[in-house]
């Protein structure tokens, strides 16, 4: 206990204080050389469990994991990272004491406001708060002010701080299908044309018109072998003429363009059109970055029905041993340098199978 007070009185002194931020510059410095992810997401878990381990209460936990998610942020939109998601709220954790759960409420309210009104981490990177998740669930209260956050952020726009809350994957896709599924049942709009329908009937018909009536003068310029066989025939292309009983072919033209609008008017999007990206259109992330990298903290190896959709082949996932209270860069920066390694070497292997591949055709050529 003695060599541990020791220790932090040491740390804390003013000159260690000052070469610790020093080297922590020089790291993330020296991170921003090499690739960097542009969307990073977090399971900050284990503030329970570090609040029961240091004998304090569950509150004061979540609130020292609130603290180390700002340091984390700091961390990430340092080294040049564009998106970053924090699990903040599970649905899941609506089953949690009333007490636990109006605690984490009024933490989030707190501590969001805070961040976007006074703290000057979100300005010096010019990130703006998005909430995603379920917020129907949630109380008026703490809507309004998760709007208000979010509204007093939105004239960022160089980096996105994500906070799901509440949220579940499985609740993402559900809402992305129910809103594909209404967009494919919206019935195609019918594109402009040159001309209107009307126009395109009035001109059909007027042509057929114009020919019925050259017709007549050619057979009134004809001989006739009678007065009265002339009068008949003129009598029935009188008829003929009539503007009230268009010749067959005027109608079946015109019945041709009234089915042809019909069909235009009840289309409907193809469902074998659907495909991947059209989902991932209605996630809550869409438009962002991919997903390069996971972290979860407390050494629990699952994904707890986050980011379920958005983690893909090329996703890392990285599960630590720490508590999230604990987490700073000093956990974070194996995790960075790891996913900087790996992307290096499968650029590399990327490379000398491009190469691989072209010396063949070379000598074939040759």
């Amino acid at each position: 206990m003695h060599l541990s007070q020791i220790r932090r009185w040491i740390l804390q002194s003013p000159p260690m204080e000052w070469a610790i931020l020093r080297l922590r510059e020089l790291l993330i410095g020296a991170l921003r050389q090499g690739p960097i992810p542009q969307h990073v997401a977090f399971v900050m878990d284990g503030n329970r469990r570090f609040a029961r381990t240091h004998g304090i209460e569950t509150v004061e936990g979540h609130n020292l994991g609130f603290e180390a998610m700002a340091k984390v942020l700091e961390v990430c939109y340092r080294a040049g990272v564009k998106v970053v998601t924090v699990y903040a709220f599970s649905i899941e954790n609506f089953k949690r004491s009333q007490y636990e759960v109006d605690a984490l409420m009024g933490i989030a309210k707190v501590k969001l406001v805070q961040m976007s009104q006074h703290g000057d981490l979100l300005d010096r990177y010019g990130v703006s708060i998005r909430v995603l998740g379920q917020k129907d669930l949630l109380k008026p209260d703490v809507i309004a002010e998760m709007d208000r956050a979010t509204q007093m952020t939105s004239r960022n726009c160089d980096a996105i701080l994500n906070v799901c809350f509440p949220y579940t994957s499985h609740e993402e896709m559900t809402t992305a299908i129910k809103s594909t599924v209404i967009d494919y049942c919206k019935p195609i709009p019918v594109q402009q044309r040159p001309f209107s329908e009307s126009h395109i009937k009035q001109t059909i018909r007027s042509r057929h018109l114009s020919v019925a009536a050259a017709r007549i003068r050619e057979r009134s310029r004809s001989p006739s072998s009678g007065g009265a066989s002339d009068v008949e025939d003129s009598n029935s292309s009188s008829v003929t003429l009539h503007p009230e009983s268009p010749p067959e072919d005027v109608l079946q033209s015109e019945k041709a363009i009234d089915d042809s609008d019909d069909t235009l008017r009840n289309s409907f999007p193809d469902p074998e059109s659907i495909t991947p990206k059209v989902l991932d259109n209605h996630m809550y992330t869409a438009g962002l970055p991919a997903l390069d990298l996971l972290v979860r903290t407390s050494g629990v190896e699952r994904l707890s029905d986050f980011m379920l959709w958005q983690c893909h082949e090329s996703t890392e996932i990285t599960f630590l041993n720490c508590l999230w209270p604990e987490f700073d860069l000093w956990q974070f920066l194996p995790v960075l340098v790891e996913w900087q390694w790996r992307r290096k070497k499968e650029e590399e292997q990327g490379r000398l199978g491009r190469s691989a591949t072209a010396k063949p055709s070379k000598s074939k050529s040759g």
